[in-house]
């Protein structure tokens, strides 16, 4: 017969509550009467969901495969919900957006602000991170990747070629050669265990005995040595920067055809129509679509996927 959305409802119970006495104060109900229904939903499913311990319970392999599902129907009935008892009310509820440093810092963060003149019932929680987050077991709402998802139950919303420039700080610029190269400058890129981030290697490869003048594993630590000027380093050219002229110069310097900044939206099939996720989705499409507008004839080919 499959579970029922009562079934779900008490197995999250038990999964936040890390107990059964727990769980069953929560849902107000006996602790003999919450083991029976259990029970029936582990016989339903053939499989155990719970491994009991002295000290609480832990999930098994089926109810961890179980709880990103569980929590999806959740915030899908909390939705529905919000939307019987206030139908004209406005768009709420917290977003999560993973993506790396340097889109989350030039990219998310000013659209942060167009997003709350726009919808201030909806907070925008942003993941700055290098590692992948699973939107399949609910670890991020949308994700910004350098590449399209070939995970079935993953959409890619929109793509873009975010343009790129080489930025240093004004009195630094001034003090450059008239004719300078890649050599001629003191590069600020990733240090620790992003050493391997790009640009650090293809200005290795571009510059003998590359050794840069200044590296942090904190993009925005990076960006304030620049404007300190420190040196120059590779920056996304959106429209945050390009409207704050007087504190970076961009450097006439022809970069790596290498270095492309490309960008895609993505997010889970079953988020994809939330609401507030598609409402925040509608934002980052259109910053992709003024992005697109920005962009010059040399980069004409930018696929857009719509969200079914």
């Amino acid at each position: 017969m499959g579970l029922l959305w009562d079934d779900l409802r008490i197995f999250l119970a038990v999964c936040e509550a890390g107990s059964l006495s727990g769980a069953a104060r929560r849902l107000k109900v006996s602790q003999p009467t919450l083991s029976r229904r259990i029970a029936e939903m582990e016989y339903e499913l053939g499989e155990p969901l719970f491994v009991r311990k002295n000290q609480g319970i832990s999930l098994t392999k089926a109810g961890t495969r179980l709880l990103p599902a569980a929590q999806g129907m959740a915030q899908w009935a909390t939705e529905a919900t919000r939307s019987l008892d206030a139908k004209n009310s406005p768009v709420s509820g917290r977003v999560r957006i993973t993506a790396a440093p340097s889109f989350a810092f030039d990219f998310l963060a000013p659209i942060a602000e167009k997003l709350k003149r726009k919808h201030p019932q909806i907070t925008l929680e942003v993941l700055a991170s290098t590692e992948r987050l699973n939107l399949s077991r609910g670890e991020a709402d949308i994700a910004l990747r350098r590449y399209p998802s070939d995970d079935p139950d993953l959409i890619t919303v929109d793509e873009v070629v975010v343009p790129i420039g080489l930025y240093a700080g004004r009195d630094y610029a001034r003090r450059l050669p008239a004719r300078y190269d890649f050599r001629d400058l003191d590069w600020i890129v990733w240090a620790g265990e992003r050493e391997m981030l790009s640009p650090n290697p293809e200005l290795a490869a571009r510059i003998p005995d590359f050794r840069p003048a200044f590296t942090s594993d904190d993009y925005s630590v990076q960006v304030a040595a620049c404007q300190a000027g420190v040196g120059a380093m590779i920056l996304l050219k959106t429209s945050h920067r390009l409207k704050r002229p007087g504190e970076l110069v961009e450097l006439k310097l022809e970069l790596p055809a290498s270095l492309r900044a490309e960008l895609a939206i993505v997010c889970h099939k079953r988020m994809a129509d939330l609401p507030k996720v598609r409402t925040v989705l509608d934002v980052l499409r259109q910053e992709f679509a003024d992005l697109r507008k920005s962009q010059s004839a040399k980069r004409p080919r930018t696929r857009t996927t719509t969200v079914p």
